[in-house]
């Protein structure tokens, strides 16, 4: 595998970054994690918007690089890839080994890529089965410490949470996503993932305005449902709702739409809207990329 790392394409053995570099040292960077099909990153436009509020949010706005789109491509090009995850990052750089961020910034952008199966309608999942799903003690950093609406290089808060499914295992090994709430005890989201539940009433998802991150795939799945006049409801949930609910699913770039099986070892499973939601976004997938 080639990687790009600062404007030029390097082996994977030579794809490093600066022990001092910032993004190592305190997170102190922005990143985006994006599917490829047909060789074209899947919503560029919302995943380099959100890339540029995270900079911006950090303080570092005019690092995010004009040719981003270009450095993908090449990153595609050098892997001879089509169908691929690929995550783009920037970091603050190189800076003197304080925790005060310097205004001179010379930023490190790395683009990684690896492949992935055929997305749309005669694409082959990247998950196994539907989704296990447990409660973490764990719960989401507020936003009035850490902005909740920025993708930073700082997952501790998602790592403890795994951590957590680890150390609670049993003989079937660990959950495949945890649960996160919010220091009012709300579902909130999972540690890559953003929840939904269907009830009688409709698609129900957590709110934007609660600690979490509004990622790109929840907002192409919002905009299908509403599309198909599905009642769609944010807000407030507890775990009951979620427990209780008729169907589950969780969303990211990569997964996708992904049914949950339990909640806390209690059967959720997908359902028709779930299966019609996958199938929606499988065609919009195909209409724009194959």
């Amino acid at each position: 595998m080639q990687y790009h790392v600062n404007g030029d394409l390097v082996p994977e053995d030579e794809a490093t970054v600066s022990v001092r570099d910032r993004g190592f040292m305190y997170g102190d960077a922005a990143f985006e994690t994006l599917r490829v099909y047909g060789g074209d990153p899947f919503e560029w436009d919302a995943h380099r918007e959100r890339l540029a509020h995270t900079a911006g949010t950090l303080g570092f706005a005019d690092a995010v690089p004009d040719d981003l789109r270009e450095r993908v491509a090449e990153t595609l090009a050098a892997n001879d890839l089509t169908e691929a995850y690929c995550k783009v990052s920037v970091s603050r750089g190189v800076q003197p080994g304080t925790l005060d961020p310097q205004p001179e910034v010379d930023p490190t952008v790395v683009v990684i890529t690896k492949p992935l199966p055929r997305g749309g309608r005669d694409g082959e999942r990247v998950w196994d089965g539907p989704a296990t799903v447990q409660t973490v003690r764990t719960r989401r950093v507020p936003g009035e410490a850490v902005p909740a609406d920025i993708k930073s290089h700082n997952y501790l808060n998602g790592i403890l949470g795994r951590l957590e499914l680890r150390r609670s295992a049993g003989d079937g090994g660990p959950a495949d996503e945890c649960l996160l709430r919010d220091i009012d005890g709300n579902v909130a989201e999972g540690a890559t993932s953003n929840v939904f539940f269907v009830t009688e009433n409709g698609l129900r998802t957590p709110s934007a305005d609660l600690d979490l991150l509004p990622g790109v795939t929840r907002d192409v799945v919002l905009d299908l449902a509403r599309d198909e006049g599905f009642p769609v409801e944010t807000g407030a949930y507890s775990l009951d709702a979620l427990r209780n609910a008729d169907e589950a699913f969780l969303t990211n770039s990569t997964w996708e739409i992904r049914p949950v099986e339990t909640v806390d070892g209690i059967d959720v499973g997908a359902g028709p809207m779930t299966k019609l939601l996958q199938r929606l976004y499988d065609e919009r997938v195909e209409t724009l990329h194959y």
